[in-house]
């Protein structure tokens, strides 16, 4: 298809009242986390921004995000002096031509301008404001414009909404038609009826429309898809760290400690970076803290997987009543030949956990007991935390929206729930990579040309299965 047989984009004018959320939801719905500003503070837009959401390398959608009417009263007092013979969108014309839409109805004006030269517009109302009656003059500026409005309602789960009272009101101007959509926590599904809903408004464009819902509903199905792989790529890489030690440096209380904290700073940055990635593939950063859409997790989501206290306020657990922090830790890999296994529990209770759960064979037991070394594994407990503290993570920045200024709740995973059973699962099918140190991927210098194994590649990919299908029944 040749560039002028391309469709135009169908173009969207974001209005409303200031300070209802117009940025926040611009960014929810273009996952363009730089894009505009963002605040408490009122009037934060004040120019008119334009962004695209494209399909297949085209745009198929161009949004105007506008500043926020705030003299809509006053205004609509100003336009009663027009010709009153006029149409209405011929009188906002007449008012766009005259001083006052460069001077004391600046703002106003550039929305005005704005709705007469797009498709439609999103109204984008903060529900849990009073209905009063200033809103009815905003509306009727709006409808004054001759294009189709369609109001979008935010922030409805708010216990202050005022949802009925809108709705009420937005019919009496012949609004029947609106969506819910919370920009803070947006309902699945909310952006395709947003788009579904606007081809009722727009039915020339329904179309293209109908191509912008498959589009969205293809690209939540694959960040979902690679979110799991992310995921189980950090549990290969921390289930195959390995690092041995000699005899003499283990015995030396001091030099064991340096050592164990080194492992765990290791496998700590490895989960902070997939939590970054993770982050970065819903639309968010990491240093999204500073500004008010998203102050969730203290500019990261960290934890301090070693943490037996961690583990309990995160309500992290493995199986029913056991907090997850009382066995975890990297531990020696102690239980060879000539070693009782109370013995071996005793000296790894010696560096904060239990015996390690993933024995290599047993000829690389040997073979290191003659050589008089340890080995520094990562626990079990340890990798379920990760992958369950990942899948959490998922799955809130799945239903996060940009207009969200809550921490994201750590509440602890039911046990026998899906996302704890696939973790477990995750684990224990991830135990190949234990006998494979070379499949551990970053933190470590001399693999700066590191390549994956076929083999770890398949692994991931079955372990990324698994996570797949339990996020999609959560």
């Amino acid at each position: 298809m040749t560039q002028q047989q391309q469709p135009q984009p169908v173009r969207i004018a974001v209005v409303g009242h200031t300070n209802a959320g117009k940025t926040s939801l611009l960014r929810t719905l273009t996952r363009r986390i730089d894009f505009g500003e963002v605040s408490q503070r009122p009037g934060t837009t004040r120019h008119v921004e334009s962004a695209d959401l494209e399909v297949e390398d085209e745009t198929a959608v161009r949004f105007f995000d506008t500043p926020g009417l705030e003299d809509a009263v006053a205004l609509r007092e100003h336009l009663a002096r027009f010709d009153p013979q006029a149409t209405p969108p011929e009188r906002i014309r007449q008012f766009l031509q005259g001083p006052e839409a460069h001077g004391v109805f600046e703002q106003e004006a550039k929305v005005l301008r704005t709705m007469l030269d797009i498709d439609a517009a999103f109204l984008v109302i903060d529900v849990r404001e009073p209905v009063l009656p200033k809103f009815r003059d905003e509306i009727e500026l709006l409808n004054a414009c001759a294009r189709p409005v369609l109001p979008v309602l935010n922030f409805v789960r708010d216990a202050a909404s005022r949802e009925a009272a809108w709705k009420e009101l937005l019919s009496a101007y012949g609004l029947h038609v609106q969506v819910r959509f919370d920009a803070a926590a947006p309902f699945v599904g909310a952006e395709q009826d947003l788009y579904n809903d606007l081809a009722t408004l727009l039915r020339d464009r329904r179309e293209l429309l109908r191509g912008v819902v498959d589009s969205l509903q293809a690209e939540a199905a694959g960040r979902r898809r690679s979110a799991c792989t992310r995921i189980a790529a950090l549990l290969v890489d921390a289930a195959a760290v390995r690092r041995t030690v000699q005899a003499t440096e283990f015995a030396d209380a001091a030099r064991r400690q340096t050592l164990v904290a080194a492992l765990q700073k290791t496998v700590f940055d490895k989960a902070q970076r997939c939590t970054d990635d993770l982050l970065a593939l819903y639309g968010f950063r990491q240093g999204d803290a500073d500004e008010a859409p998203l102050p969730i997790i203290e500019g990261r989501w960290t934890l301090d997987f070693f943490s037996p206290e961690a583990m309990k306020d995160a309500g992290l657990r493995l199986g029913k009543g056991a907090v997850i922090g009382a066995a975890v830790g990297v531990v020696a890999d102690l239980a060879v030949a000539g070693i009782s296994l109370g013995a071996g529990a005793a000296l790894g209770g010696a560096i904060g956990g239990a015996v390690s759960q993933g024995w290599g064979p047993l000829g690389r037991k040997i073979a290191n007991k003659l050589r008089d070394v340890h080995e520094l594994t990562v626990e079990d407990g340890v990798l379920f935390a990760l992958v369950a503290w990942q899948l959490k993570l998922a799955q809130a920045l799945e239903v996060r929206g940009h207009a969200a200024t809550q921490r994201i709740a750590a509440e602890a995973p039911a046990d026998g729930d899906a996302p704890t059973k696939a973790a477990a699962a995750a684990v224990r099918a991830a135990q190949p990579a234990r006998n494979h140190p070379d499949w551990e991927a970053t933190g470590v210098t001399s693999r700066a040309f590191w390549r994956p194994s076929p083999q770890r590649e398949a692994l991931v990919a079955d372990l990324s299965s698994q996570l797949l299908q339990a996020f999609e029944q959560a």
